[in-house]
């Protein structure tokens, strides 16, 4: 194992076994920055997000972000091992977070630290180190954004079996209220709101939108928490429901919003238009690059900080994402050696 992949796995050994749920990063910060401070790296923070630019950064040059996230999840109950102590069986690192995303985030940290010093480049590099991307929180990759250089492109570093993901699902969370009118139930009284309810719903579960995304497939809605009534004998006058709602590049967030709002009864309020589909064109030289080296491509179903880019990005990265967020999570120590070298090797068709 090369000298870059050991000290990697050193690195995300002291990640493990310091906790790092979103919001309480500031250990785990502390390590990456002493870590590029140990690597010849000028760095800044700002929060719980570090990040530090290549040696010979040129504003003349295109600029490419190297991203992963240092957060992790609670781990969950299910677990037979110590979570915090990293642990090496078979090939295997087991920890909290080695998985998501450690692996890729020691991963771009060593290729960034390989480039760093290099100055016959023709892209410049930023490393972010990121906090709250588990929560898609306001003092993560978006408040890091305004003090970075301007990026015209980004790697973000995810779980994805070094596979390019060229497309990710976003996100919105509905928050919907059919409203009706109280009565005696005996009676037949009043305007039952469940059953306007009821045909709102039936709508979202059988609504195929015109416009289907050609790596992530239809936009996916699914009803998943109702609330309704006080009383066995009183017609309910109001009736909410929640609705999860999975979008894809074939429509904004805000387009897909507006088609449910004008087919629904109920009033429709999402809780954030914020966490968007993306999309990175086959012509990218990003995808470029890694169709030279036969990366295979595919649509991620799963969130990451894309979601809160503006700039063309993609996903890939050492481990796979079945493994998030499970119990016992883990990632074999040659994923990260082979993470490092694909990563160098992407990098360099399109910075040299």
């Amino acid at each position: 194992m090369n000298q870059l992949a050991t000290k990697s796995i050193d690195l995300l050994k002291q990640l493990i076994a310091t906790p790092s749920i979103s919001k309480h990063e500031e250990a785990t910060a502390n390590i990456i920055y002493q870590h590029l401070r140990a690597n010849d790296v000028n760095f800044k923070r700002h929060l719980n997000n570090i990040w530090a630019v290549n040696e010979a950064f040129d504003p003349a040059r295109p600029t490419l972000l190297l991203n992963s996230h240092h957060d992790t999840v609670k781990p969950n109950s299910s677990y037979s091992r110590d979570p915090f102590q990293p642990t090496i069986e078979g090939g295997r690192l087991y920890g909290l977070g080695s998985n998501d995303a450690g692996g890729a985030l020691v991963s771009l940290i060593a290729t960034f630290i390989h480039f760093h010093k290099q100055r016959d480049l023709n892209y410049n590099l930023v490393l972010a180190a990121t906090a709250e991307e588990e929560i898609s929180g306001n003092n993560g990759i978006s408040a890091l954004w305004e003090h970075l250089p301007e990026i015209d492109s980004a790697i973000v570093g995810e779980p994805t079996q070094m596979r390019m993901a060229v497309a990710e699902k976003g996100l919105m969370v509905l928050d919907c209220t059919a409203n009706g009118k109280s009565g005696h139930a005996a009676r037949g009284e009043g305007k039952n709101a469940i059953y306007t309810a009821m045909n709102d719903i039936a709508w979202i579960r059988n609504h195929q939108f015109e416009k289907v995304s050609n790596f992530l497939g239809p936009i996916k809605m699914t009803t998943t928490i109702i609330n309704s009534g006080s009383k066995h004998n009183v017609v309910p006058n109001s009736c909410s429901f929640t609705v999860d709602v999975r979008t894809t590049d074939a429509y904004s967030n805000k387009e897909t919003l507006s088609i449910i709002k004008k087919s629904l009864d109920s009033e429709v309020r999402p809780r954030s238009t914020k966490l968007n589909p993306s999309y990175i064109t086959p012509d990218h030289p990003l995808v470029h690059a890694g169709q030279k080296l036969d990366i295979n491509s595919y649509g991620s179903p799963t969130l990451s900080d894309q979601a809160l880019m503006p700039v063309p990005s993609l996903k890939i990265g050492p481990g796979k994402s079945a493994r998030s967020h499970t119990a016992d999570e883990f990632i074999y120590l040659d994923e990260i050696e082979k993470g490092i070298d694909g990563y160098v090797n992407l990098l360099n068709h399109i910075i040299r």
